[in-house]
C-alpha cells in the first residue's frame, strides 16, 4: 500500500492556521483529507462545517474530509487512523496535523522517523509555518517557540500582511530569511493558498536540490560574519548601519538587533571533496552534542570515491543520507550545506568540516 502523506501545520497564535485549515477542508478540491488537531481549543474548526460528533472523536465532514483530535498521543492517533483506512472504515488520502500555537514541531516530525509503525504507513511531506505579520516582531522577540517554528519550516506563509506597511513586511522577510534561508516564503490573504503550495512539497525528501534563498547567499558572499558588513559588532557596539531602522529591529529594549535571534542559519561550501569516513564521524559527533539545538540541516556533497552526489539531511539527532544522481559533466563539484539551529557554534562546525575535506 502506498504511504499516506502527512503535513505538519504550525504557526503563531492568531496567525490564521484555522482559517487556512478551513479553507483546505471545505474547498472543493476533490481530496479527502484527515485533519488531526492537537486540541480542540477555542479556535477549533467551526461545528457548522462538521457533520456529526461521534464518541469516536473522529468527525466525518460533508465533503469527505475527516477531523479528529489527538486522544492519547500522536502515535496512537495515527496508527488508529491508518488501521481504519486499511479496514475501509475511513477514506482519506492525506493527513494534516495542526499543532498548538506554542508547540515545537520537532518531536511531531520525529515521530514519523522514529516510530516503525508510523514510518511504515506515513510519509512526512513538509512542515508549514504561518507567521502573523502584524505581531511577528514581538512574538519572535519574546518566544523561542515562535523562532523554532520558523527554523523548522519547509514553507512559510505570512498572514495579515495587508495590516502592515511595506517596510515592516520587508524587515520581517529579511529577518525570517536569516533564520531559515531554505523555506520559500509567501504572503497569504485570509488563508487563500493554492493547494499546490500546501501539499506534496517534499520537504523531507532526500533530493539533490538544496534550495537556499538566493538573496541570503548574496548576503553571505561578501561577509562571513553577521550577514551585512555594517552589522559587525562586538556585543556592545551599536553602530549598525543602514538596516537598523527596520521596524522589525526596533524593540522596546533598544539593544536587541535582529541578528541576535537565537535561531540562525549558515551555509557551508567547499570545493574539495570530503573524506567519507571523517565526515561521518564528525557529523555523528556533532549531532550527539548539538542535536537538540539542530532544527533542520541538509547538504548536497561531493564525496571521495563516488561520482554521485551524496545527499544528507536531518532533524535534531536524526540524520539520513542517500546517493543522488551522478554529478553532471561541466557542473562544478561543490559541496553545499545549510544548518538551521539554536545558537549553533558556527566556527566549530566550519573548522570541523574543513578538517574532513580530502
Amino acid at each position: 500500500m502506498s504511504l499516506i502523506p502527512a503535513t505538519i501545520l504550525t504557526g503563531f497564535l492568531g496567525s490564521g492556521k484555522t482559517t487556512l485549515l478551513k479553507r483546505v477542508l471545505t474547498e472543493a478540491h476533490g481530496q479527502k483529507i484527515a485533519v488531526i488537531e492537537n486540541e480542540f481549543g477555542e479556535e477549533n474548526i467551526d461545528n457548522e462545517i462538521l457533520v456529526a460528533d461521534t464518541t469516536e472523536n473522529i468527525i466525518q465532514m460533508s465533503n469527505g474530509c475527516i477531523c479528529c483530535s489527538i486522544r492519547d498521543d500522536l502515535r496512537s492517533t495515527l496508527a488508529d487512523l491508518a488501521e481504519k483506512k486499511r479496514k475501509g472504515e475511513l477514506d482519506f488520502e492525506r493527513v494534516v496535523i495542526e499543532t498548538t500555537g506554542l508547540a515545537d514541531p520537532g518531536p511531531v516530525a520525529q515521530t514519523f522517523f522514529m516510530d516503525d509503525e508510523v514510518a511504515e504507513q506515513y510519509l512526512l511531506d513538509a512542515i508549514l509555518t504561518l507567521v502573523d505579520a502584524k505581531h511577528a516582531a514581538e512574538q519572535l522577540n519574546e518566544r523561542q517557540e515562535a523562532r523554532r517554528q520558523v527554523g523548522f519550516a519547509d514553507q512559510i506563509f505570512i498572514s495579515k500582511s495587508e495590516l502592515v506597511d511595506a517596510e515592516t513586511l520587508d524587515a520581517l522577510t529579511h529577518r525570517l530569511k536569516h533564520m531559515n534561508p531554505r523555506a520559500p516564503m509567501r504572503s497569504t490573504h485570509f488563508g487563500e493558498v493554492a493547494l499546490k503550495e500546501v501539499f506534496d512539497l517534499r520537504g523531507f525528501n532526500l533530493n539533490a536540490k538544496l534550495d537556499i534563498d538566493p538573496d541570503f547567499l548574496k548576503a553571505d558572499d561578501h561577509d562571513h560574519d553577521h550577514g551585512h558588513g555594517s552589522h559587525e559588532h562586538g556585543g556592545h557596539d551599536h553602530e549598525h548601519g543602514e538596516h537598523c531602522n527596520h521596524p522589525s529591529h526596533q524593540h522596546g529594549h533598544g539593544h536587541h538587533h535582529h541578528h541576535d535571534d537565537d535561531v540562525k542559519s549558515f551555509v557551508y561550501r567547499a570545493d574539495k571533496p570530503f573524506n567519507p569516513a571523517k565526515l561521518e564521524d564528525f557529523l555523528g559527533a556533532i549531532v550527539q552534542v548539538y542535536g537538540p539545538r539542530m532544527l533542520r540541516y541538509k547538504g548536497v556533497l561531493d564525496m571521495q570515491g563516488t561520482d554521485r552526489k551524496v545527499i544528507f539531511q536531518g532533524v535534531h539527532q536524526l540524520m539520513g543520507s542517500d546517493l543522488g544522481p551522478i554529478w553532471p559533466e561541466g557542473e562544478a563539484r561543490v559541496s553545499k550545506m545549510v544548518f538551521i539551529g539554536i545558537d549553533l557554534p558556527r566556527d566549530i562546525l566550519v573548522q570541523g568540516l574543513d578538517q574532513c575535506l580530502a
